[in-house]
């Protein structure tokens, strides 16, 4: 199996049109504190910062199976057993990032860009989206206090924006036909269930389905990137059982470059995809029956928000210094 990579280049036209309304930054409003100007409101609510090290103890039992798996927490136990014990089991709160926050707020934005007609589907619509979902979005507990200052606010939201004009680097959106966005799934597949939420999934005009997934992100090397479609070959099998028909492709769009990559799909990659699943389903239906999730330490660990409590860095906290006589 081969992975496509598309590089695409913005052109001149494109690139000054979105430049123009990346600069159409809105004045503070009168009385408001701080340097430079802003194009978002100012924050409000109270953050309710969540207490990591308060953790509820589990006790695994068979009392608790399994019950149901999305594609996420399943590249997650695939990853690191213990970081699908953090995540699923124990249920630790992680702490929100500025690119967490960049994520949620642009896919929203790009599923409302397909509410308007082919013809209005344009930069501006696109940013003008990105500005609301952010404005709604900070509304939130979850995401009121993220930044310290409006100065730090207002360079994540042209940087956000200036990421976003990268959409249409890649693909028309007055080409594209989308059957469903943010498509909420739930299938039993004979004995395991599998929940999760497709970005995208478009009819093509000869009737072949073709599954998107927006990342806002760094694209992987070429050489790693069949990994990263793990997921969507769920989601491609997720929907050949919903629906019937087996999509003949999945991309992964990664606006920060840009870069989309393209992996064809057969019947027989799901089928294999399938077995995969139903391995991995009795392999956690394992761990929690033996309360065992090894960690499984790798490059992504840097990325941790659980390394603090990670078994894998306490054992290297208390491996004893080398003597150097």
């Amino acid at each position: 199996m081969s992975v496509q990579r598309v590089l695409s280049v913005s052109s001149v036209r494109l690139a000054v049109s979105c430049a123009a309304v990346l600069m159409n930054i809105t004045p503070p409003a009168e009385g408001r504190q701080g340097t430079g100007v802003g194009s978002f409101r100012d924050l409000t609510g109270v953050f309710a910062t969540p207490n990591l090290n308060c953790v509820i103890p589990v006790s695994y039992s068979r009392d608790m199976p399994l019950e149901t798996l999305s594609p996420s927490r399943a590249s997650d136990f695939k990853q690191c057993p213990q970081l699908f014990k953090f995540r699923s089991i124990d249920r630790i709160p992680e702490p929100v990032t500025i690119y967490q926050a960049r994520g949620t707020t642009a896919h929203l934005a790009l599923q409302d860009l397909y509410d308007f007609s082919p013809e209005q589907r344009t930069p501006e619509a696109l940013f003008d989206l990105f500005r609301k979902a952010w404005t709604d979005l900070r509304a939130t507990d979850e995401y009121a206090d993220l930044f310290a200052t409006d100065e730090e606010e207002r360079s994540w939201g042209i940087e956000s924006l200036e990421l976003l004009a990268n959409y249409f680097a890649i693909e028309n959106p007055v080409e594209v036909a989308p059957l469903e966005r943010e498509m909420d799934m739930l299938e039993d597949l004979g004995g395991i269930t599998i929940r999760g939420i497709l970005d995208r999934i478009d009819e093509l005009p000869d009737g072949d389905l073709v599954i998107t997934d927006y990342k806002t992100g760094k694209a992987p090397p070429e050489r790693f990137a069949l990994s990263a479609f793990f997921a969507l070959k769920i989601y491609a099998l997720l929907i050949r059982h919903k629906t019937g028909r087996s999509p003949v492709e999945v991309r992964l769009l990664y606006l920060n470059g840009p870069t989309l990559y393209r992996l064809p799909i057969s019947e027989g990659h799901l089928n294999g995809m399938e077995q995969q699943l139903r391995a991995l389903w009795a392999a956690i239906d394992r761990a929690i029956d033996t309360g065992s999730f090894p960690p499984r330490p790798g490059p992504l660990c840097d990325w941790c928000s659980f390394q603090d409590r990670c078994p894998a860095f306490a054992v290297e906290a208390d491996q004893p210094l080398a003597s150097s006589a």
